[in-house]
């Protein structure tokens, strides 16, 4: 998927089985008139003026262009900050961390939508892609949802839970306790949204809100996957998300 991986898994029945799924001169001799006598130095002060306007318009757009620079560096360097605070605490902590503060909630997403606009292509996407070429009766929970883009854009109904309710929408808790009743709904998302040192027990949350068959949508970047890069093993990953109940259908 380029920057993004999507990992697809349906949670098992209750006989344990499940189907898989398969960007002029004139030329006489005649005397012209004498011209007017000139005011060379009013000429020359009038060329200087647009000169010196052309220069404050350069060293304005130069300036206005080196704030943008600064403006977007300290930006990207605030989003990387608060992602790290994310990987590096528990989910509780986030929601303590945000609802303190959740202007900082602001930061992080303003710059989470200046890194997806560099993406050759957005999960977020793949996912609507794919709830679309199925049923619209399936009931979807979204955690980890941003500004619920995906419940505005499919038909299905979308319970969109996050840290901050940033829109009338959205639902703010812990993703590994949100007010859904058990076995409640079809479809569990996490869009690049599974993170924090408890990871496993969003995972365990989904299992137990989602109806036995129902399906988990996991889109992460690819790095988290990695172990050259010091990510997870992806097959460790899969084999630890089937423990909870689950079995792999695909992986792209």
């Amino acid at each position: 998927m380029g920057d993004g991986e999507v990992n697809r898994k349906r949670k098992r029945g209750r006989g344990g089985k499940s189907r898989k799924k398969r960007s002029n001169e004139d030329s006489s001799d005649q005397k012209s008139p004498n011209p007017p006598p000139v005011n060379n130095r009013s000429v020359a002060t009038a060329d200087g003026n647009r000169n010196d306007g052309k220069k404050k318009s350069q060293l304005s757009s130069r300036s206005s262009s080196l704030l943008d620079k600064m403006r977007a560096k300290l930006s990207g360097g605030h989003f990387r900050m608060l992602n790290e605070k994310l990987y590096t605490c528990t989910g509780k902590e986030a929601l303590r961390y945000f609802s303190d503060d959740p202007s900082l909630f602001n930061v992080y997403h303003a710059g989470y939508q200046e890194q997806m606009l560099h993406w050759p292509e957005q999960p977020v996407n793949i996912i609507m892609k794919w709830l679309k070429n199925k049923s619209p009766s399936l009931v979807v929970a979204d955690f980890g949802c941003g500004d619920a883009r995906l419940a505005k854009n499919v038909k299905n109904k979308v319970y969109s839970f996050d840290l901050v309710a940033n829109d009338p929408s959205v639902i703010a808790c812990d993703m590994s306790n949100t007010p859904l009743e058990s076995s409640s709904i079809d479809v569990a998302v996490f869009c690049l949204s599974l993170m924090g040192v408890n990871y496993q027990s969003f995972i365990q949350e989904a299992n137990r809100v989602l109806k036995p068959g129902g399906w988990l949508l996991i889109a992460e970047v690819k790095s988290r996957f990695d172990p050259n890069t010091k990510g997870a093993d992806p097959k460790v990953f899969i084999k630890a998300v089937c423990k909870l109940g689950f079995t792999s259908e695909l992986k792209e």
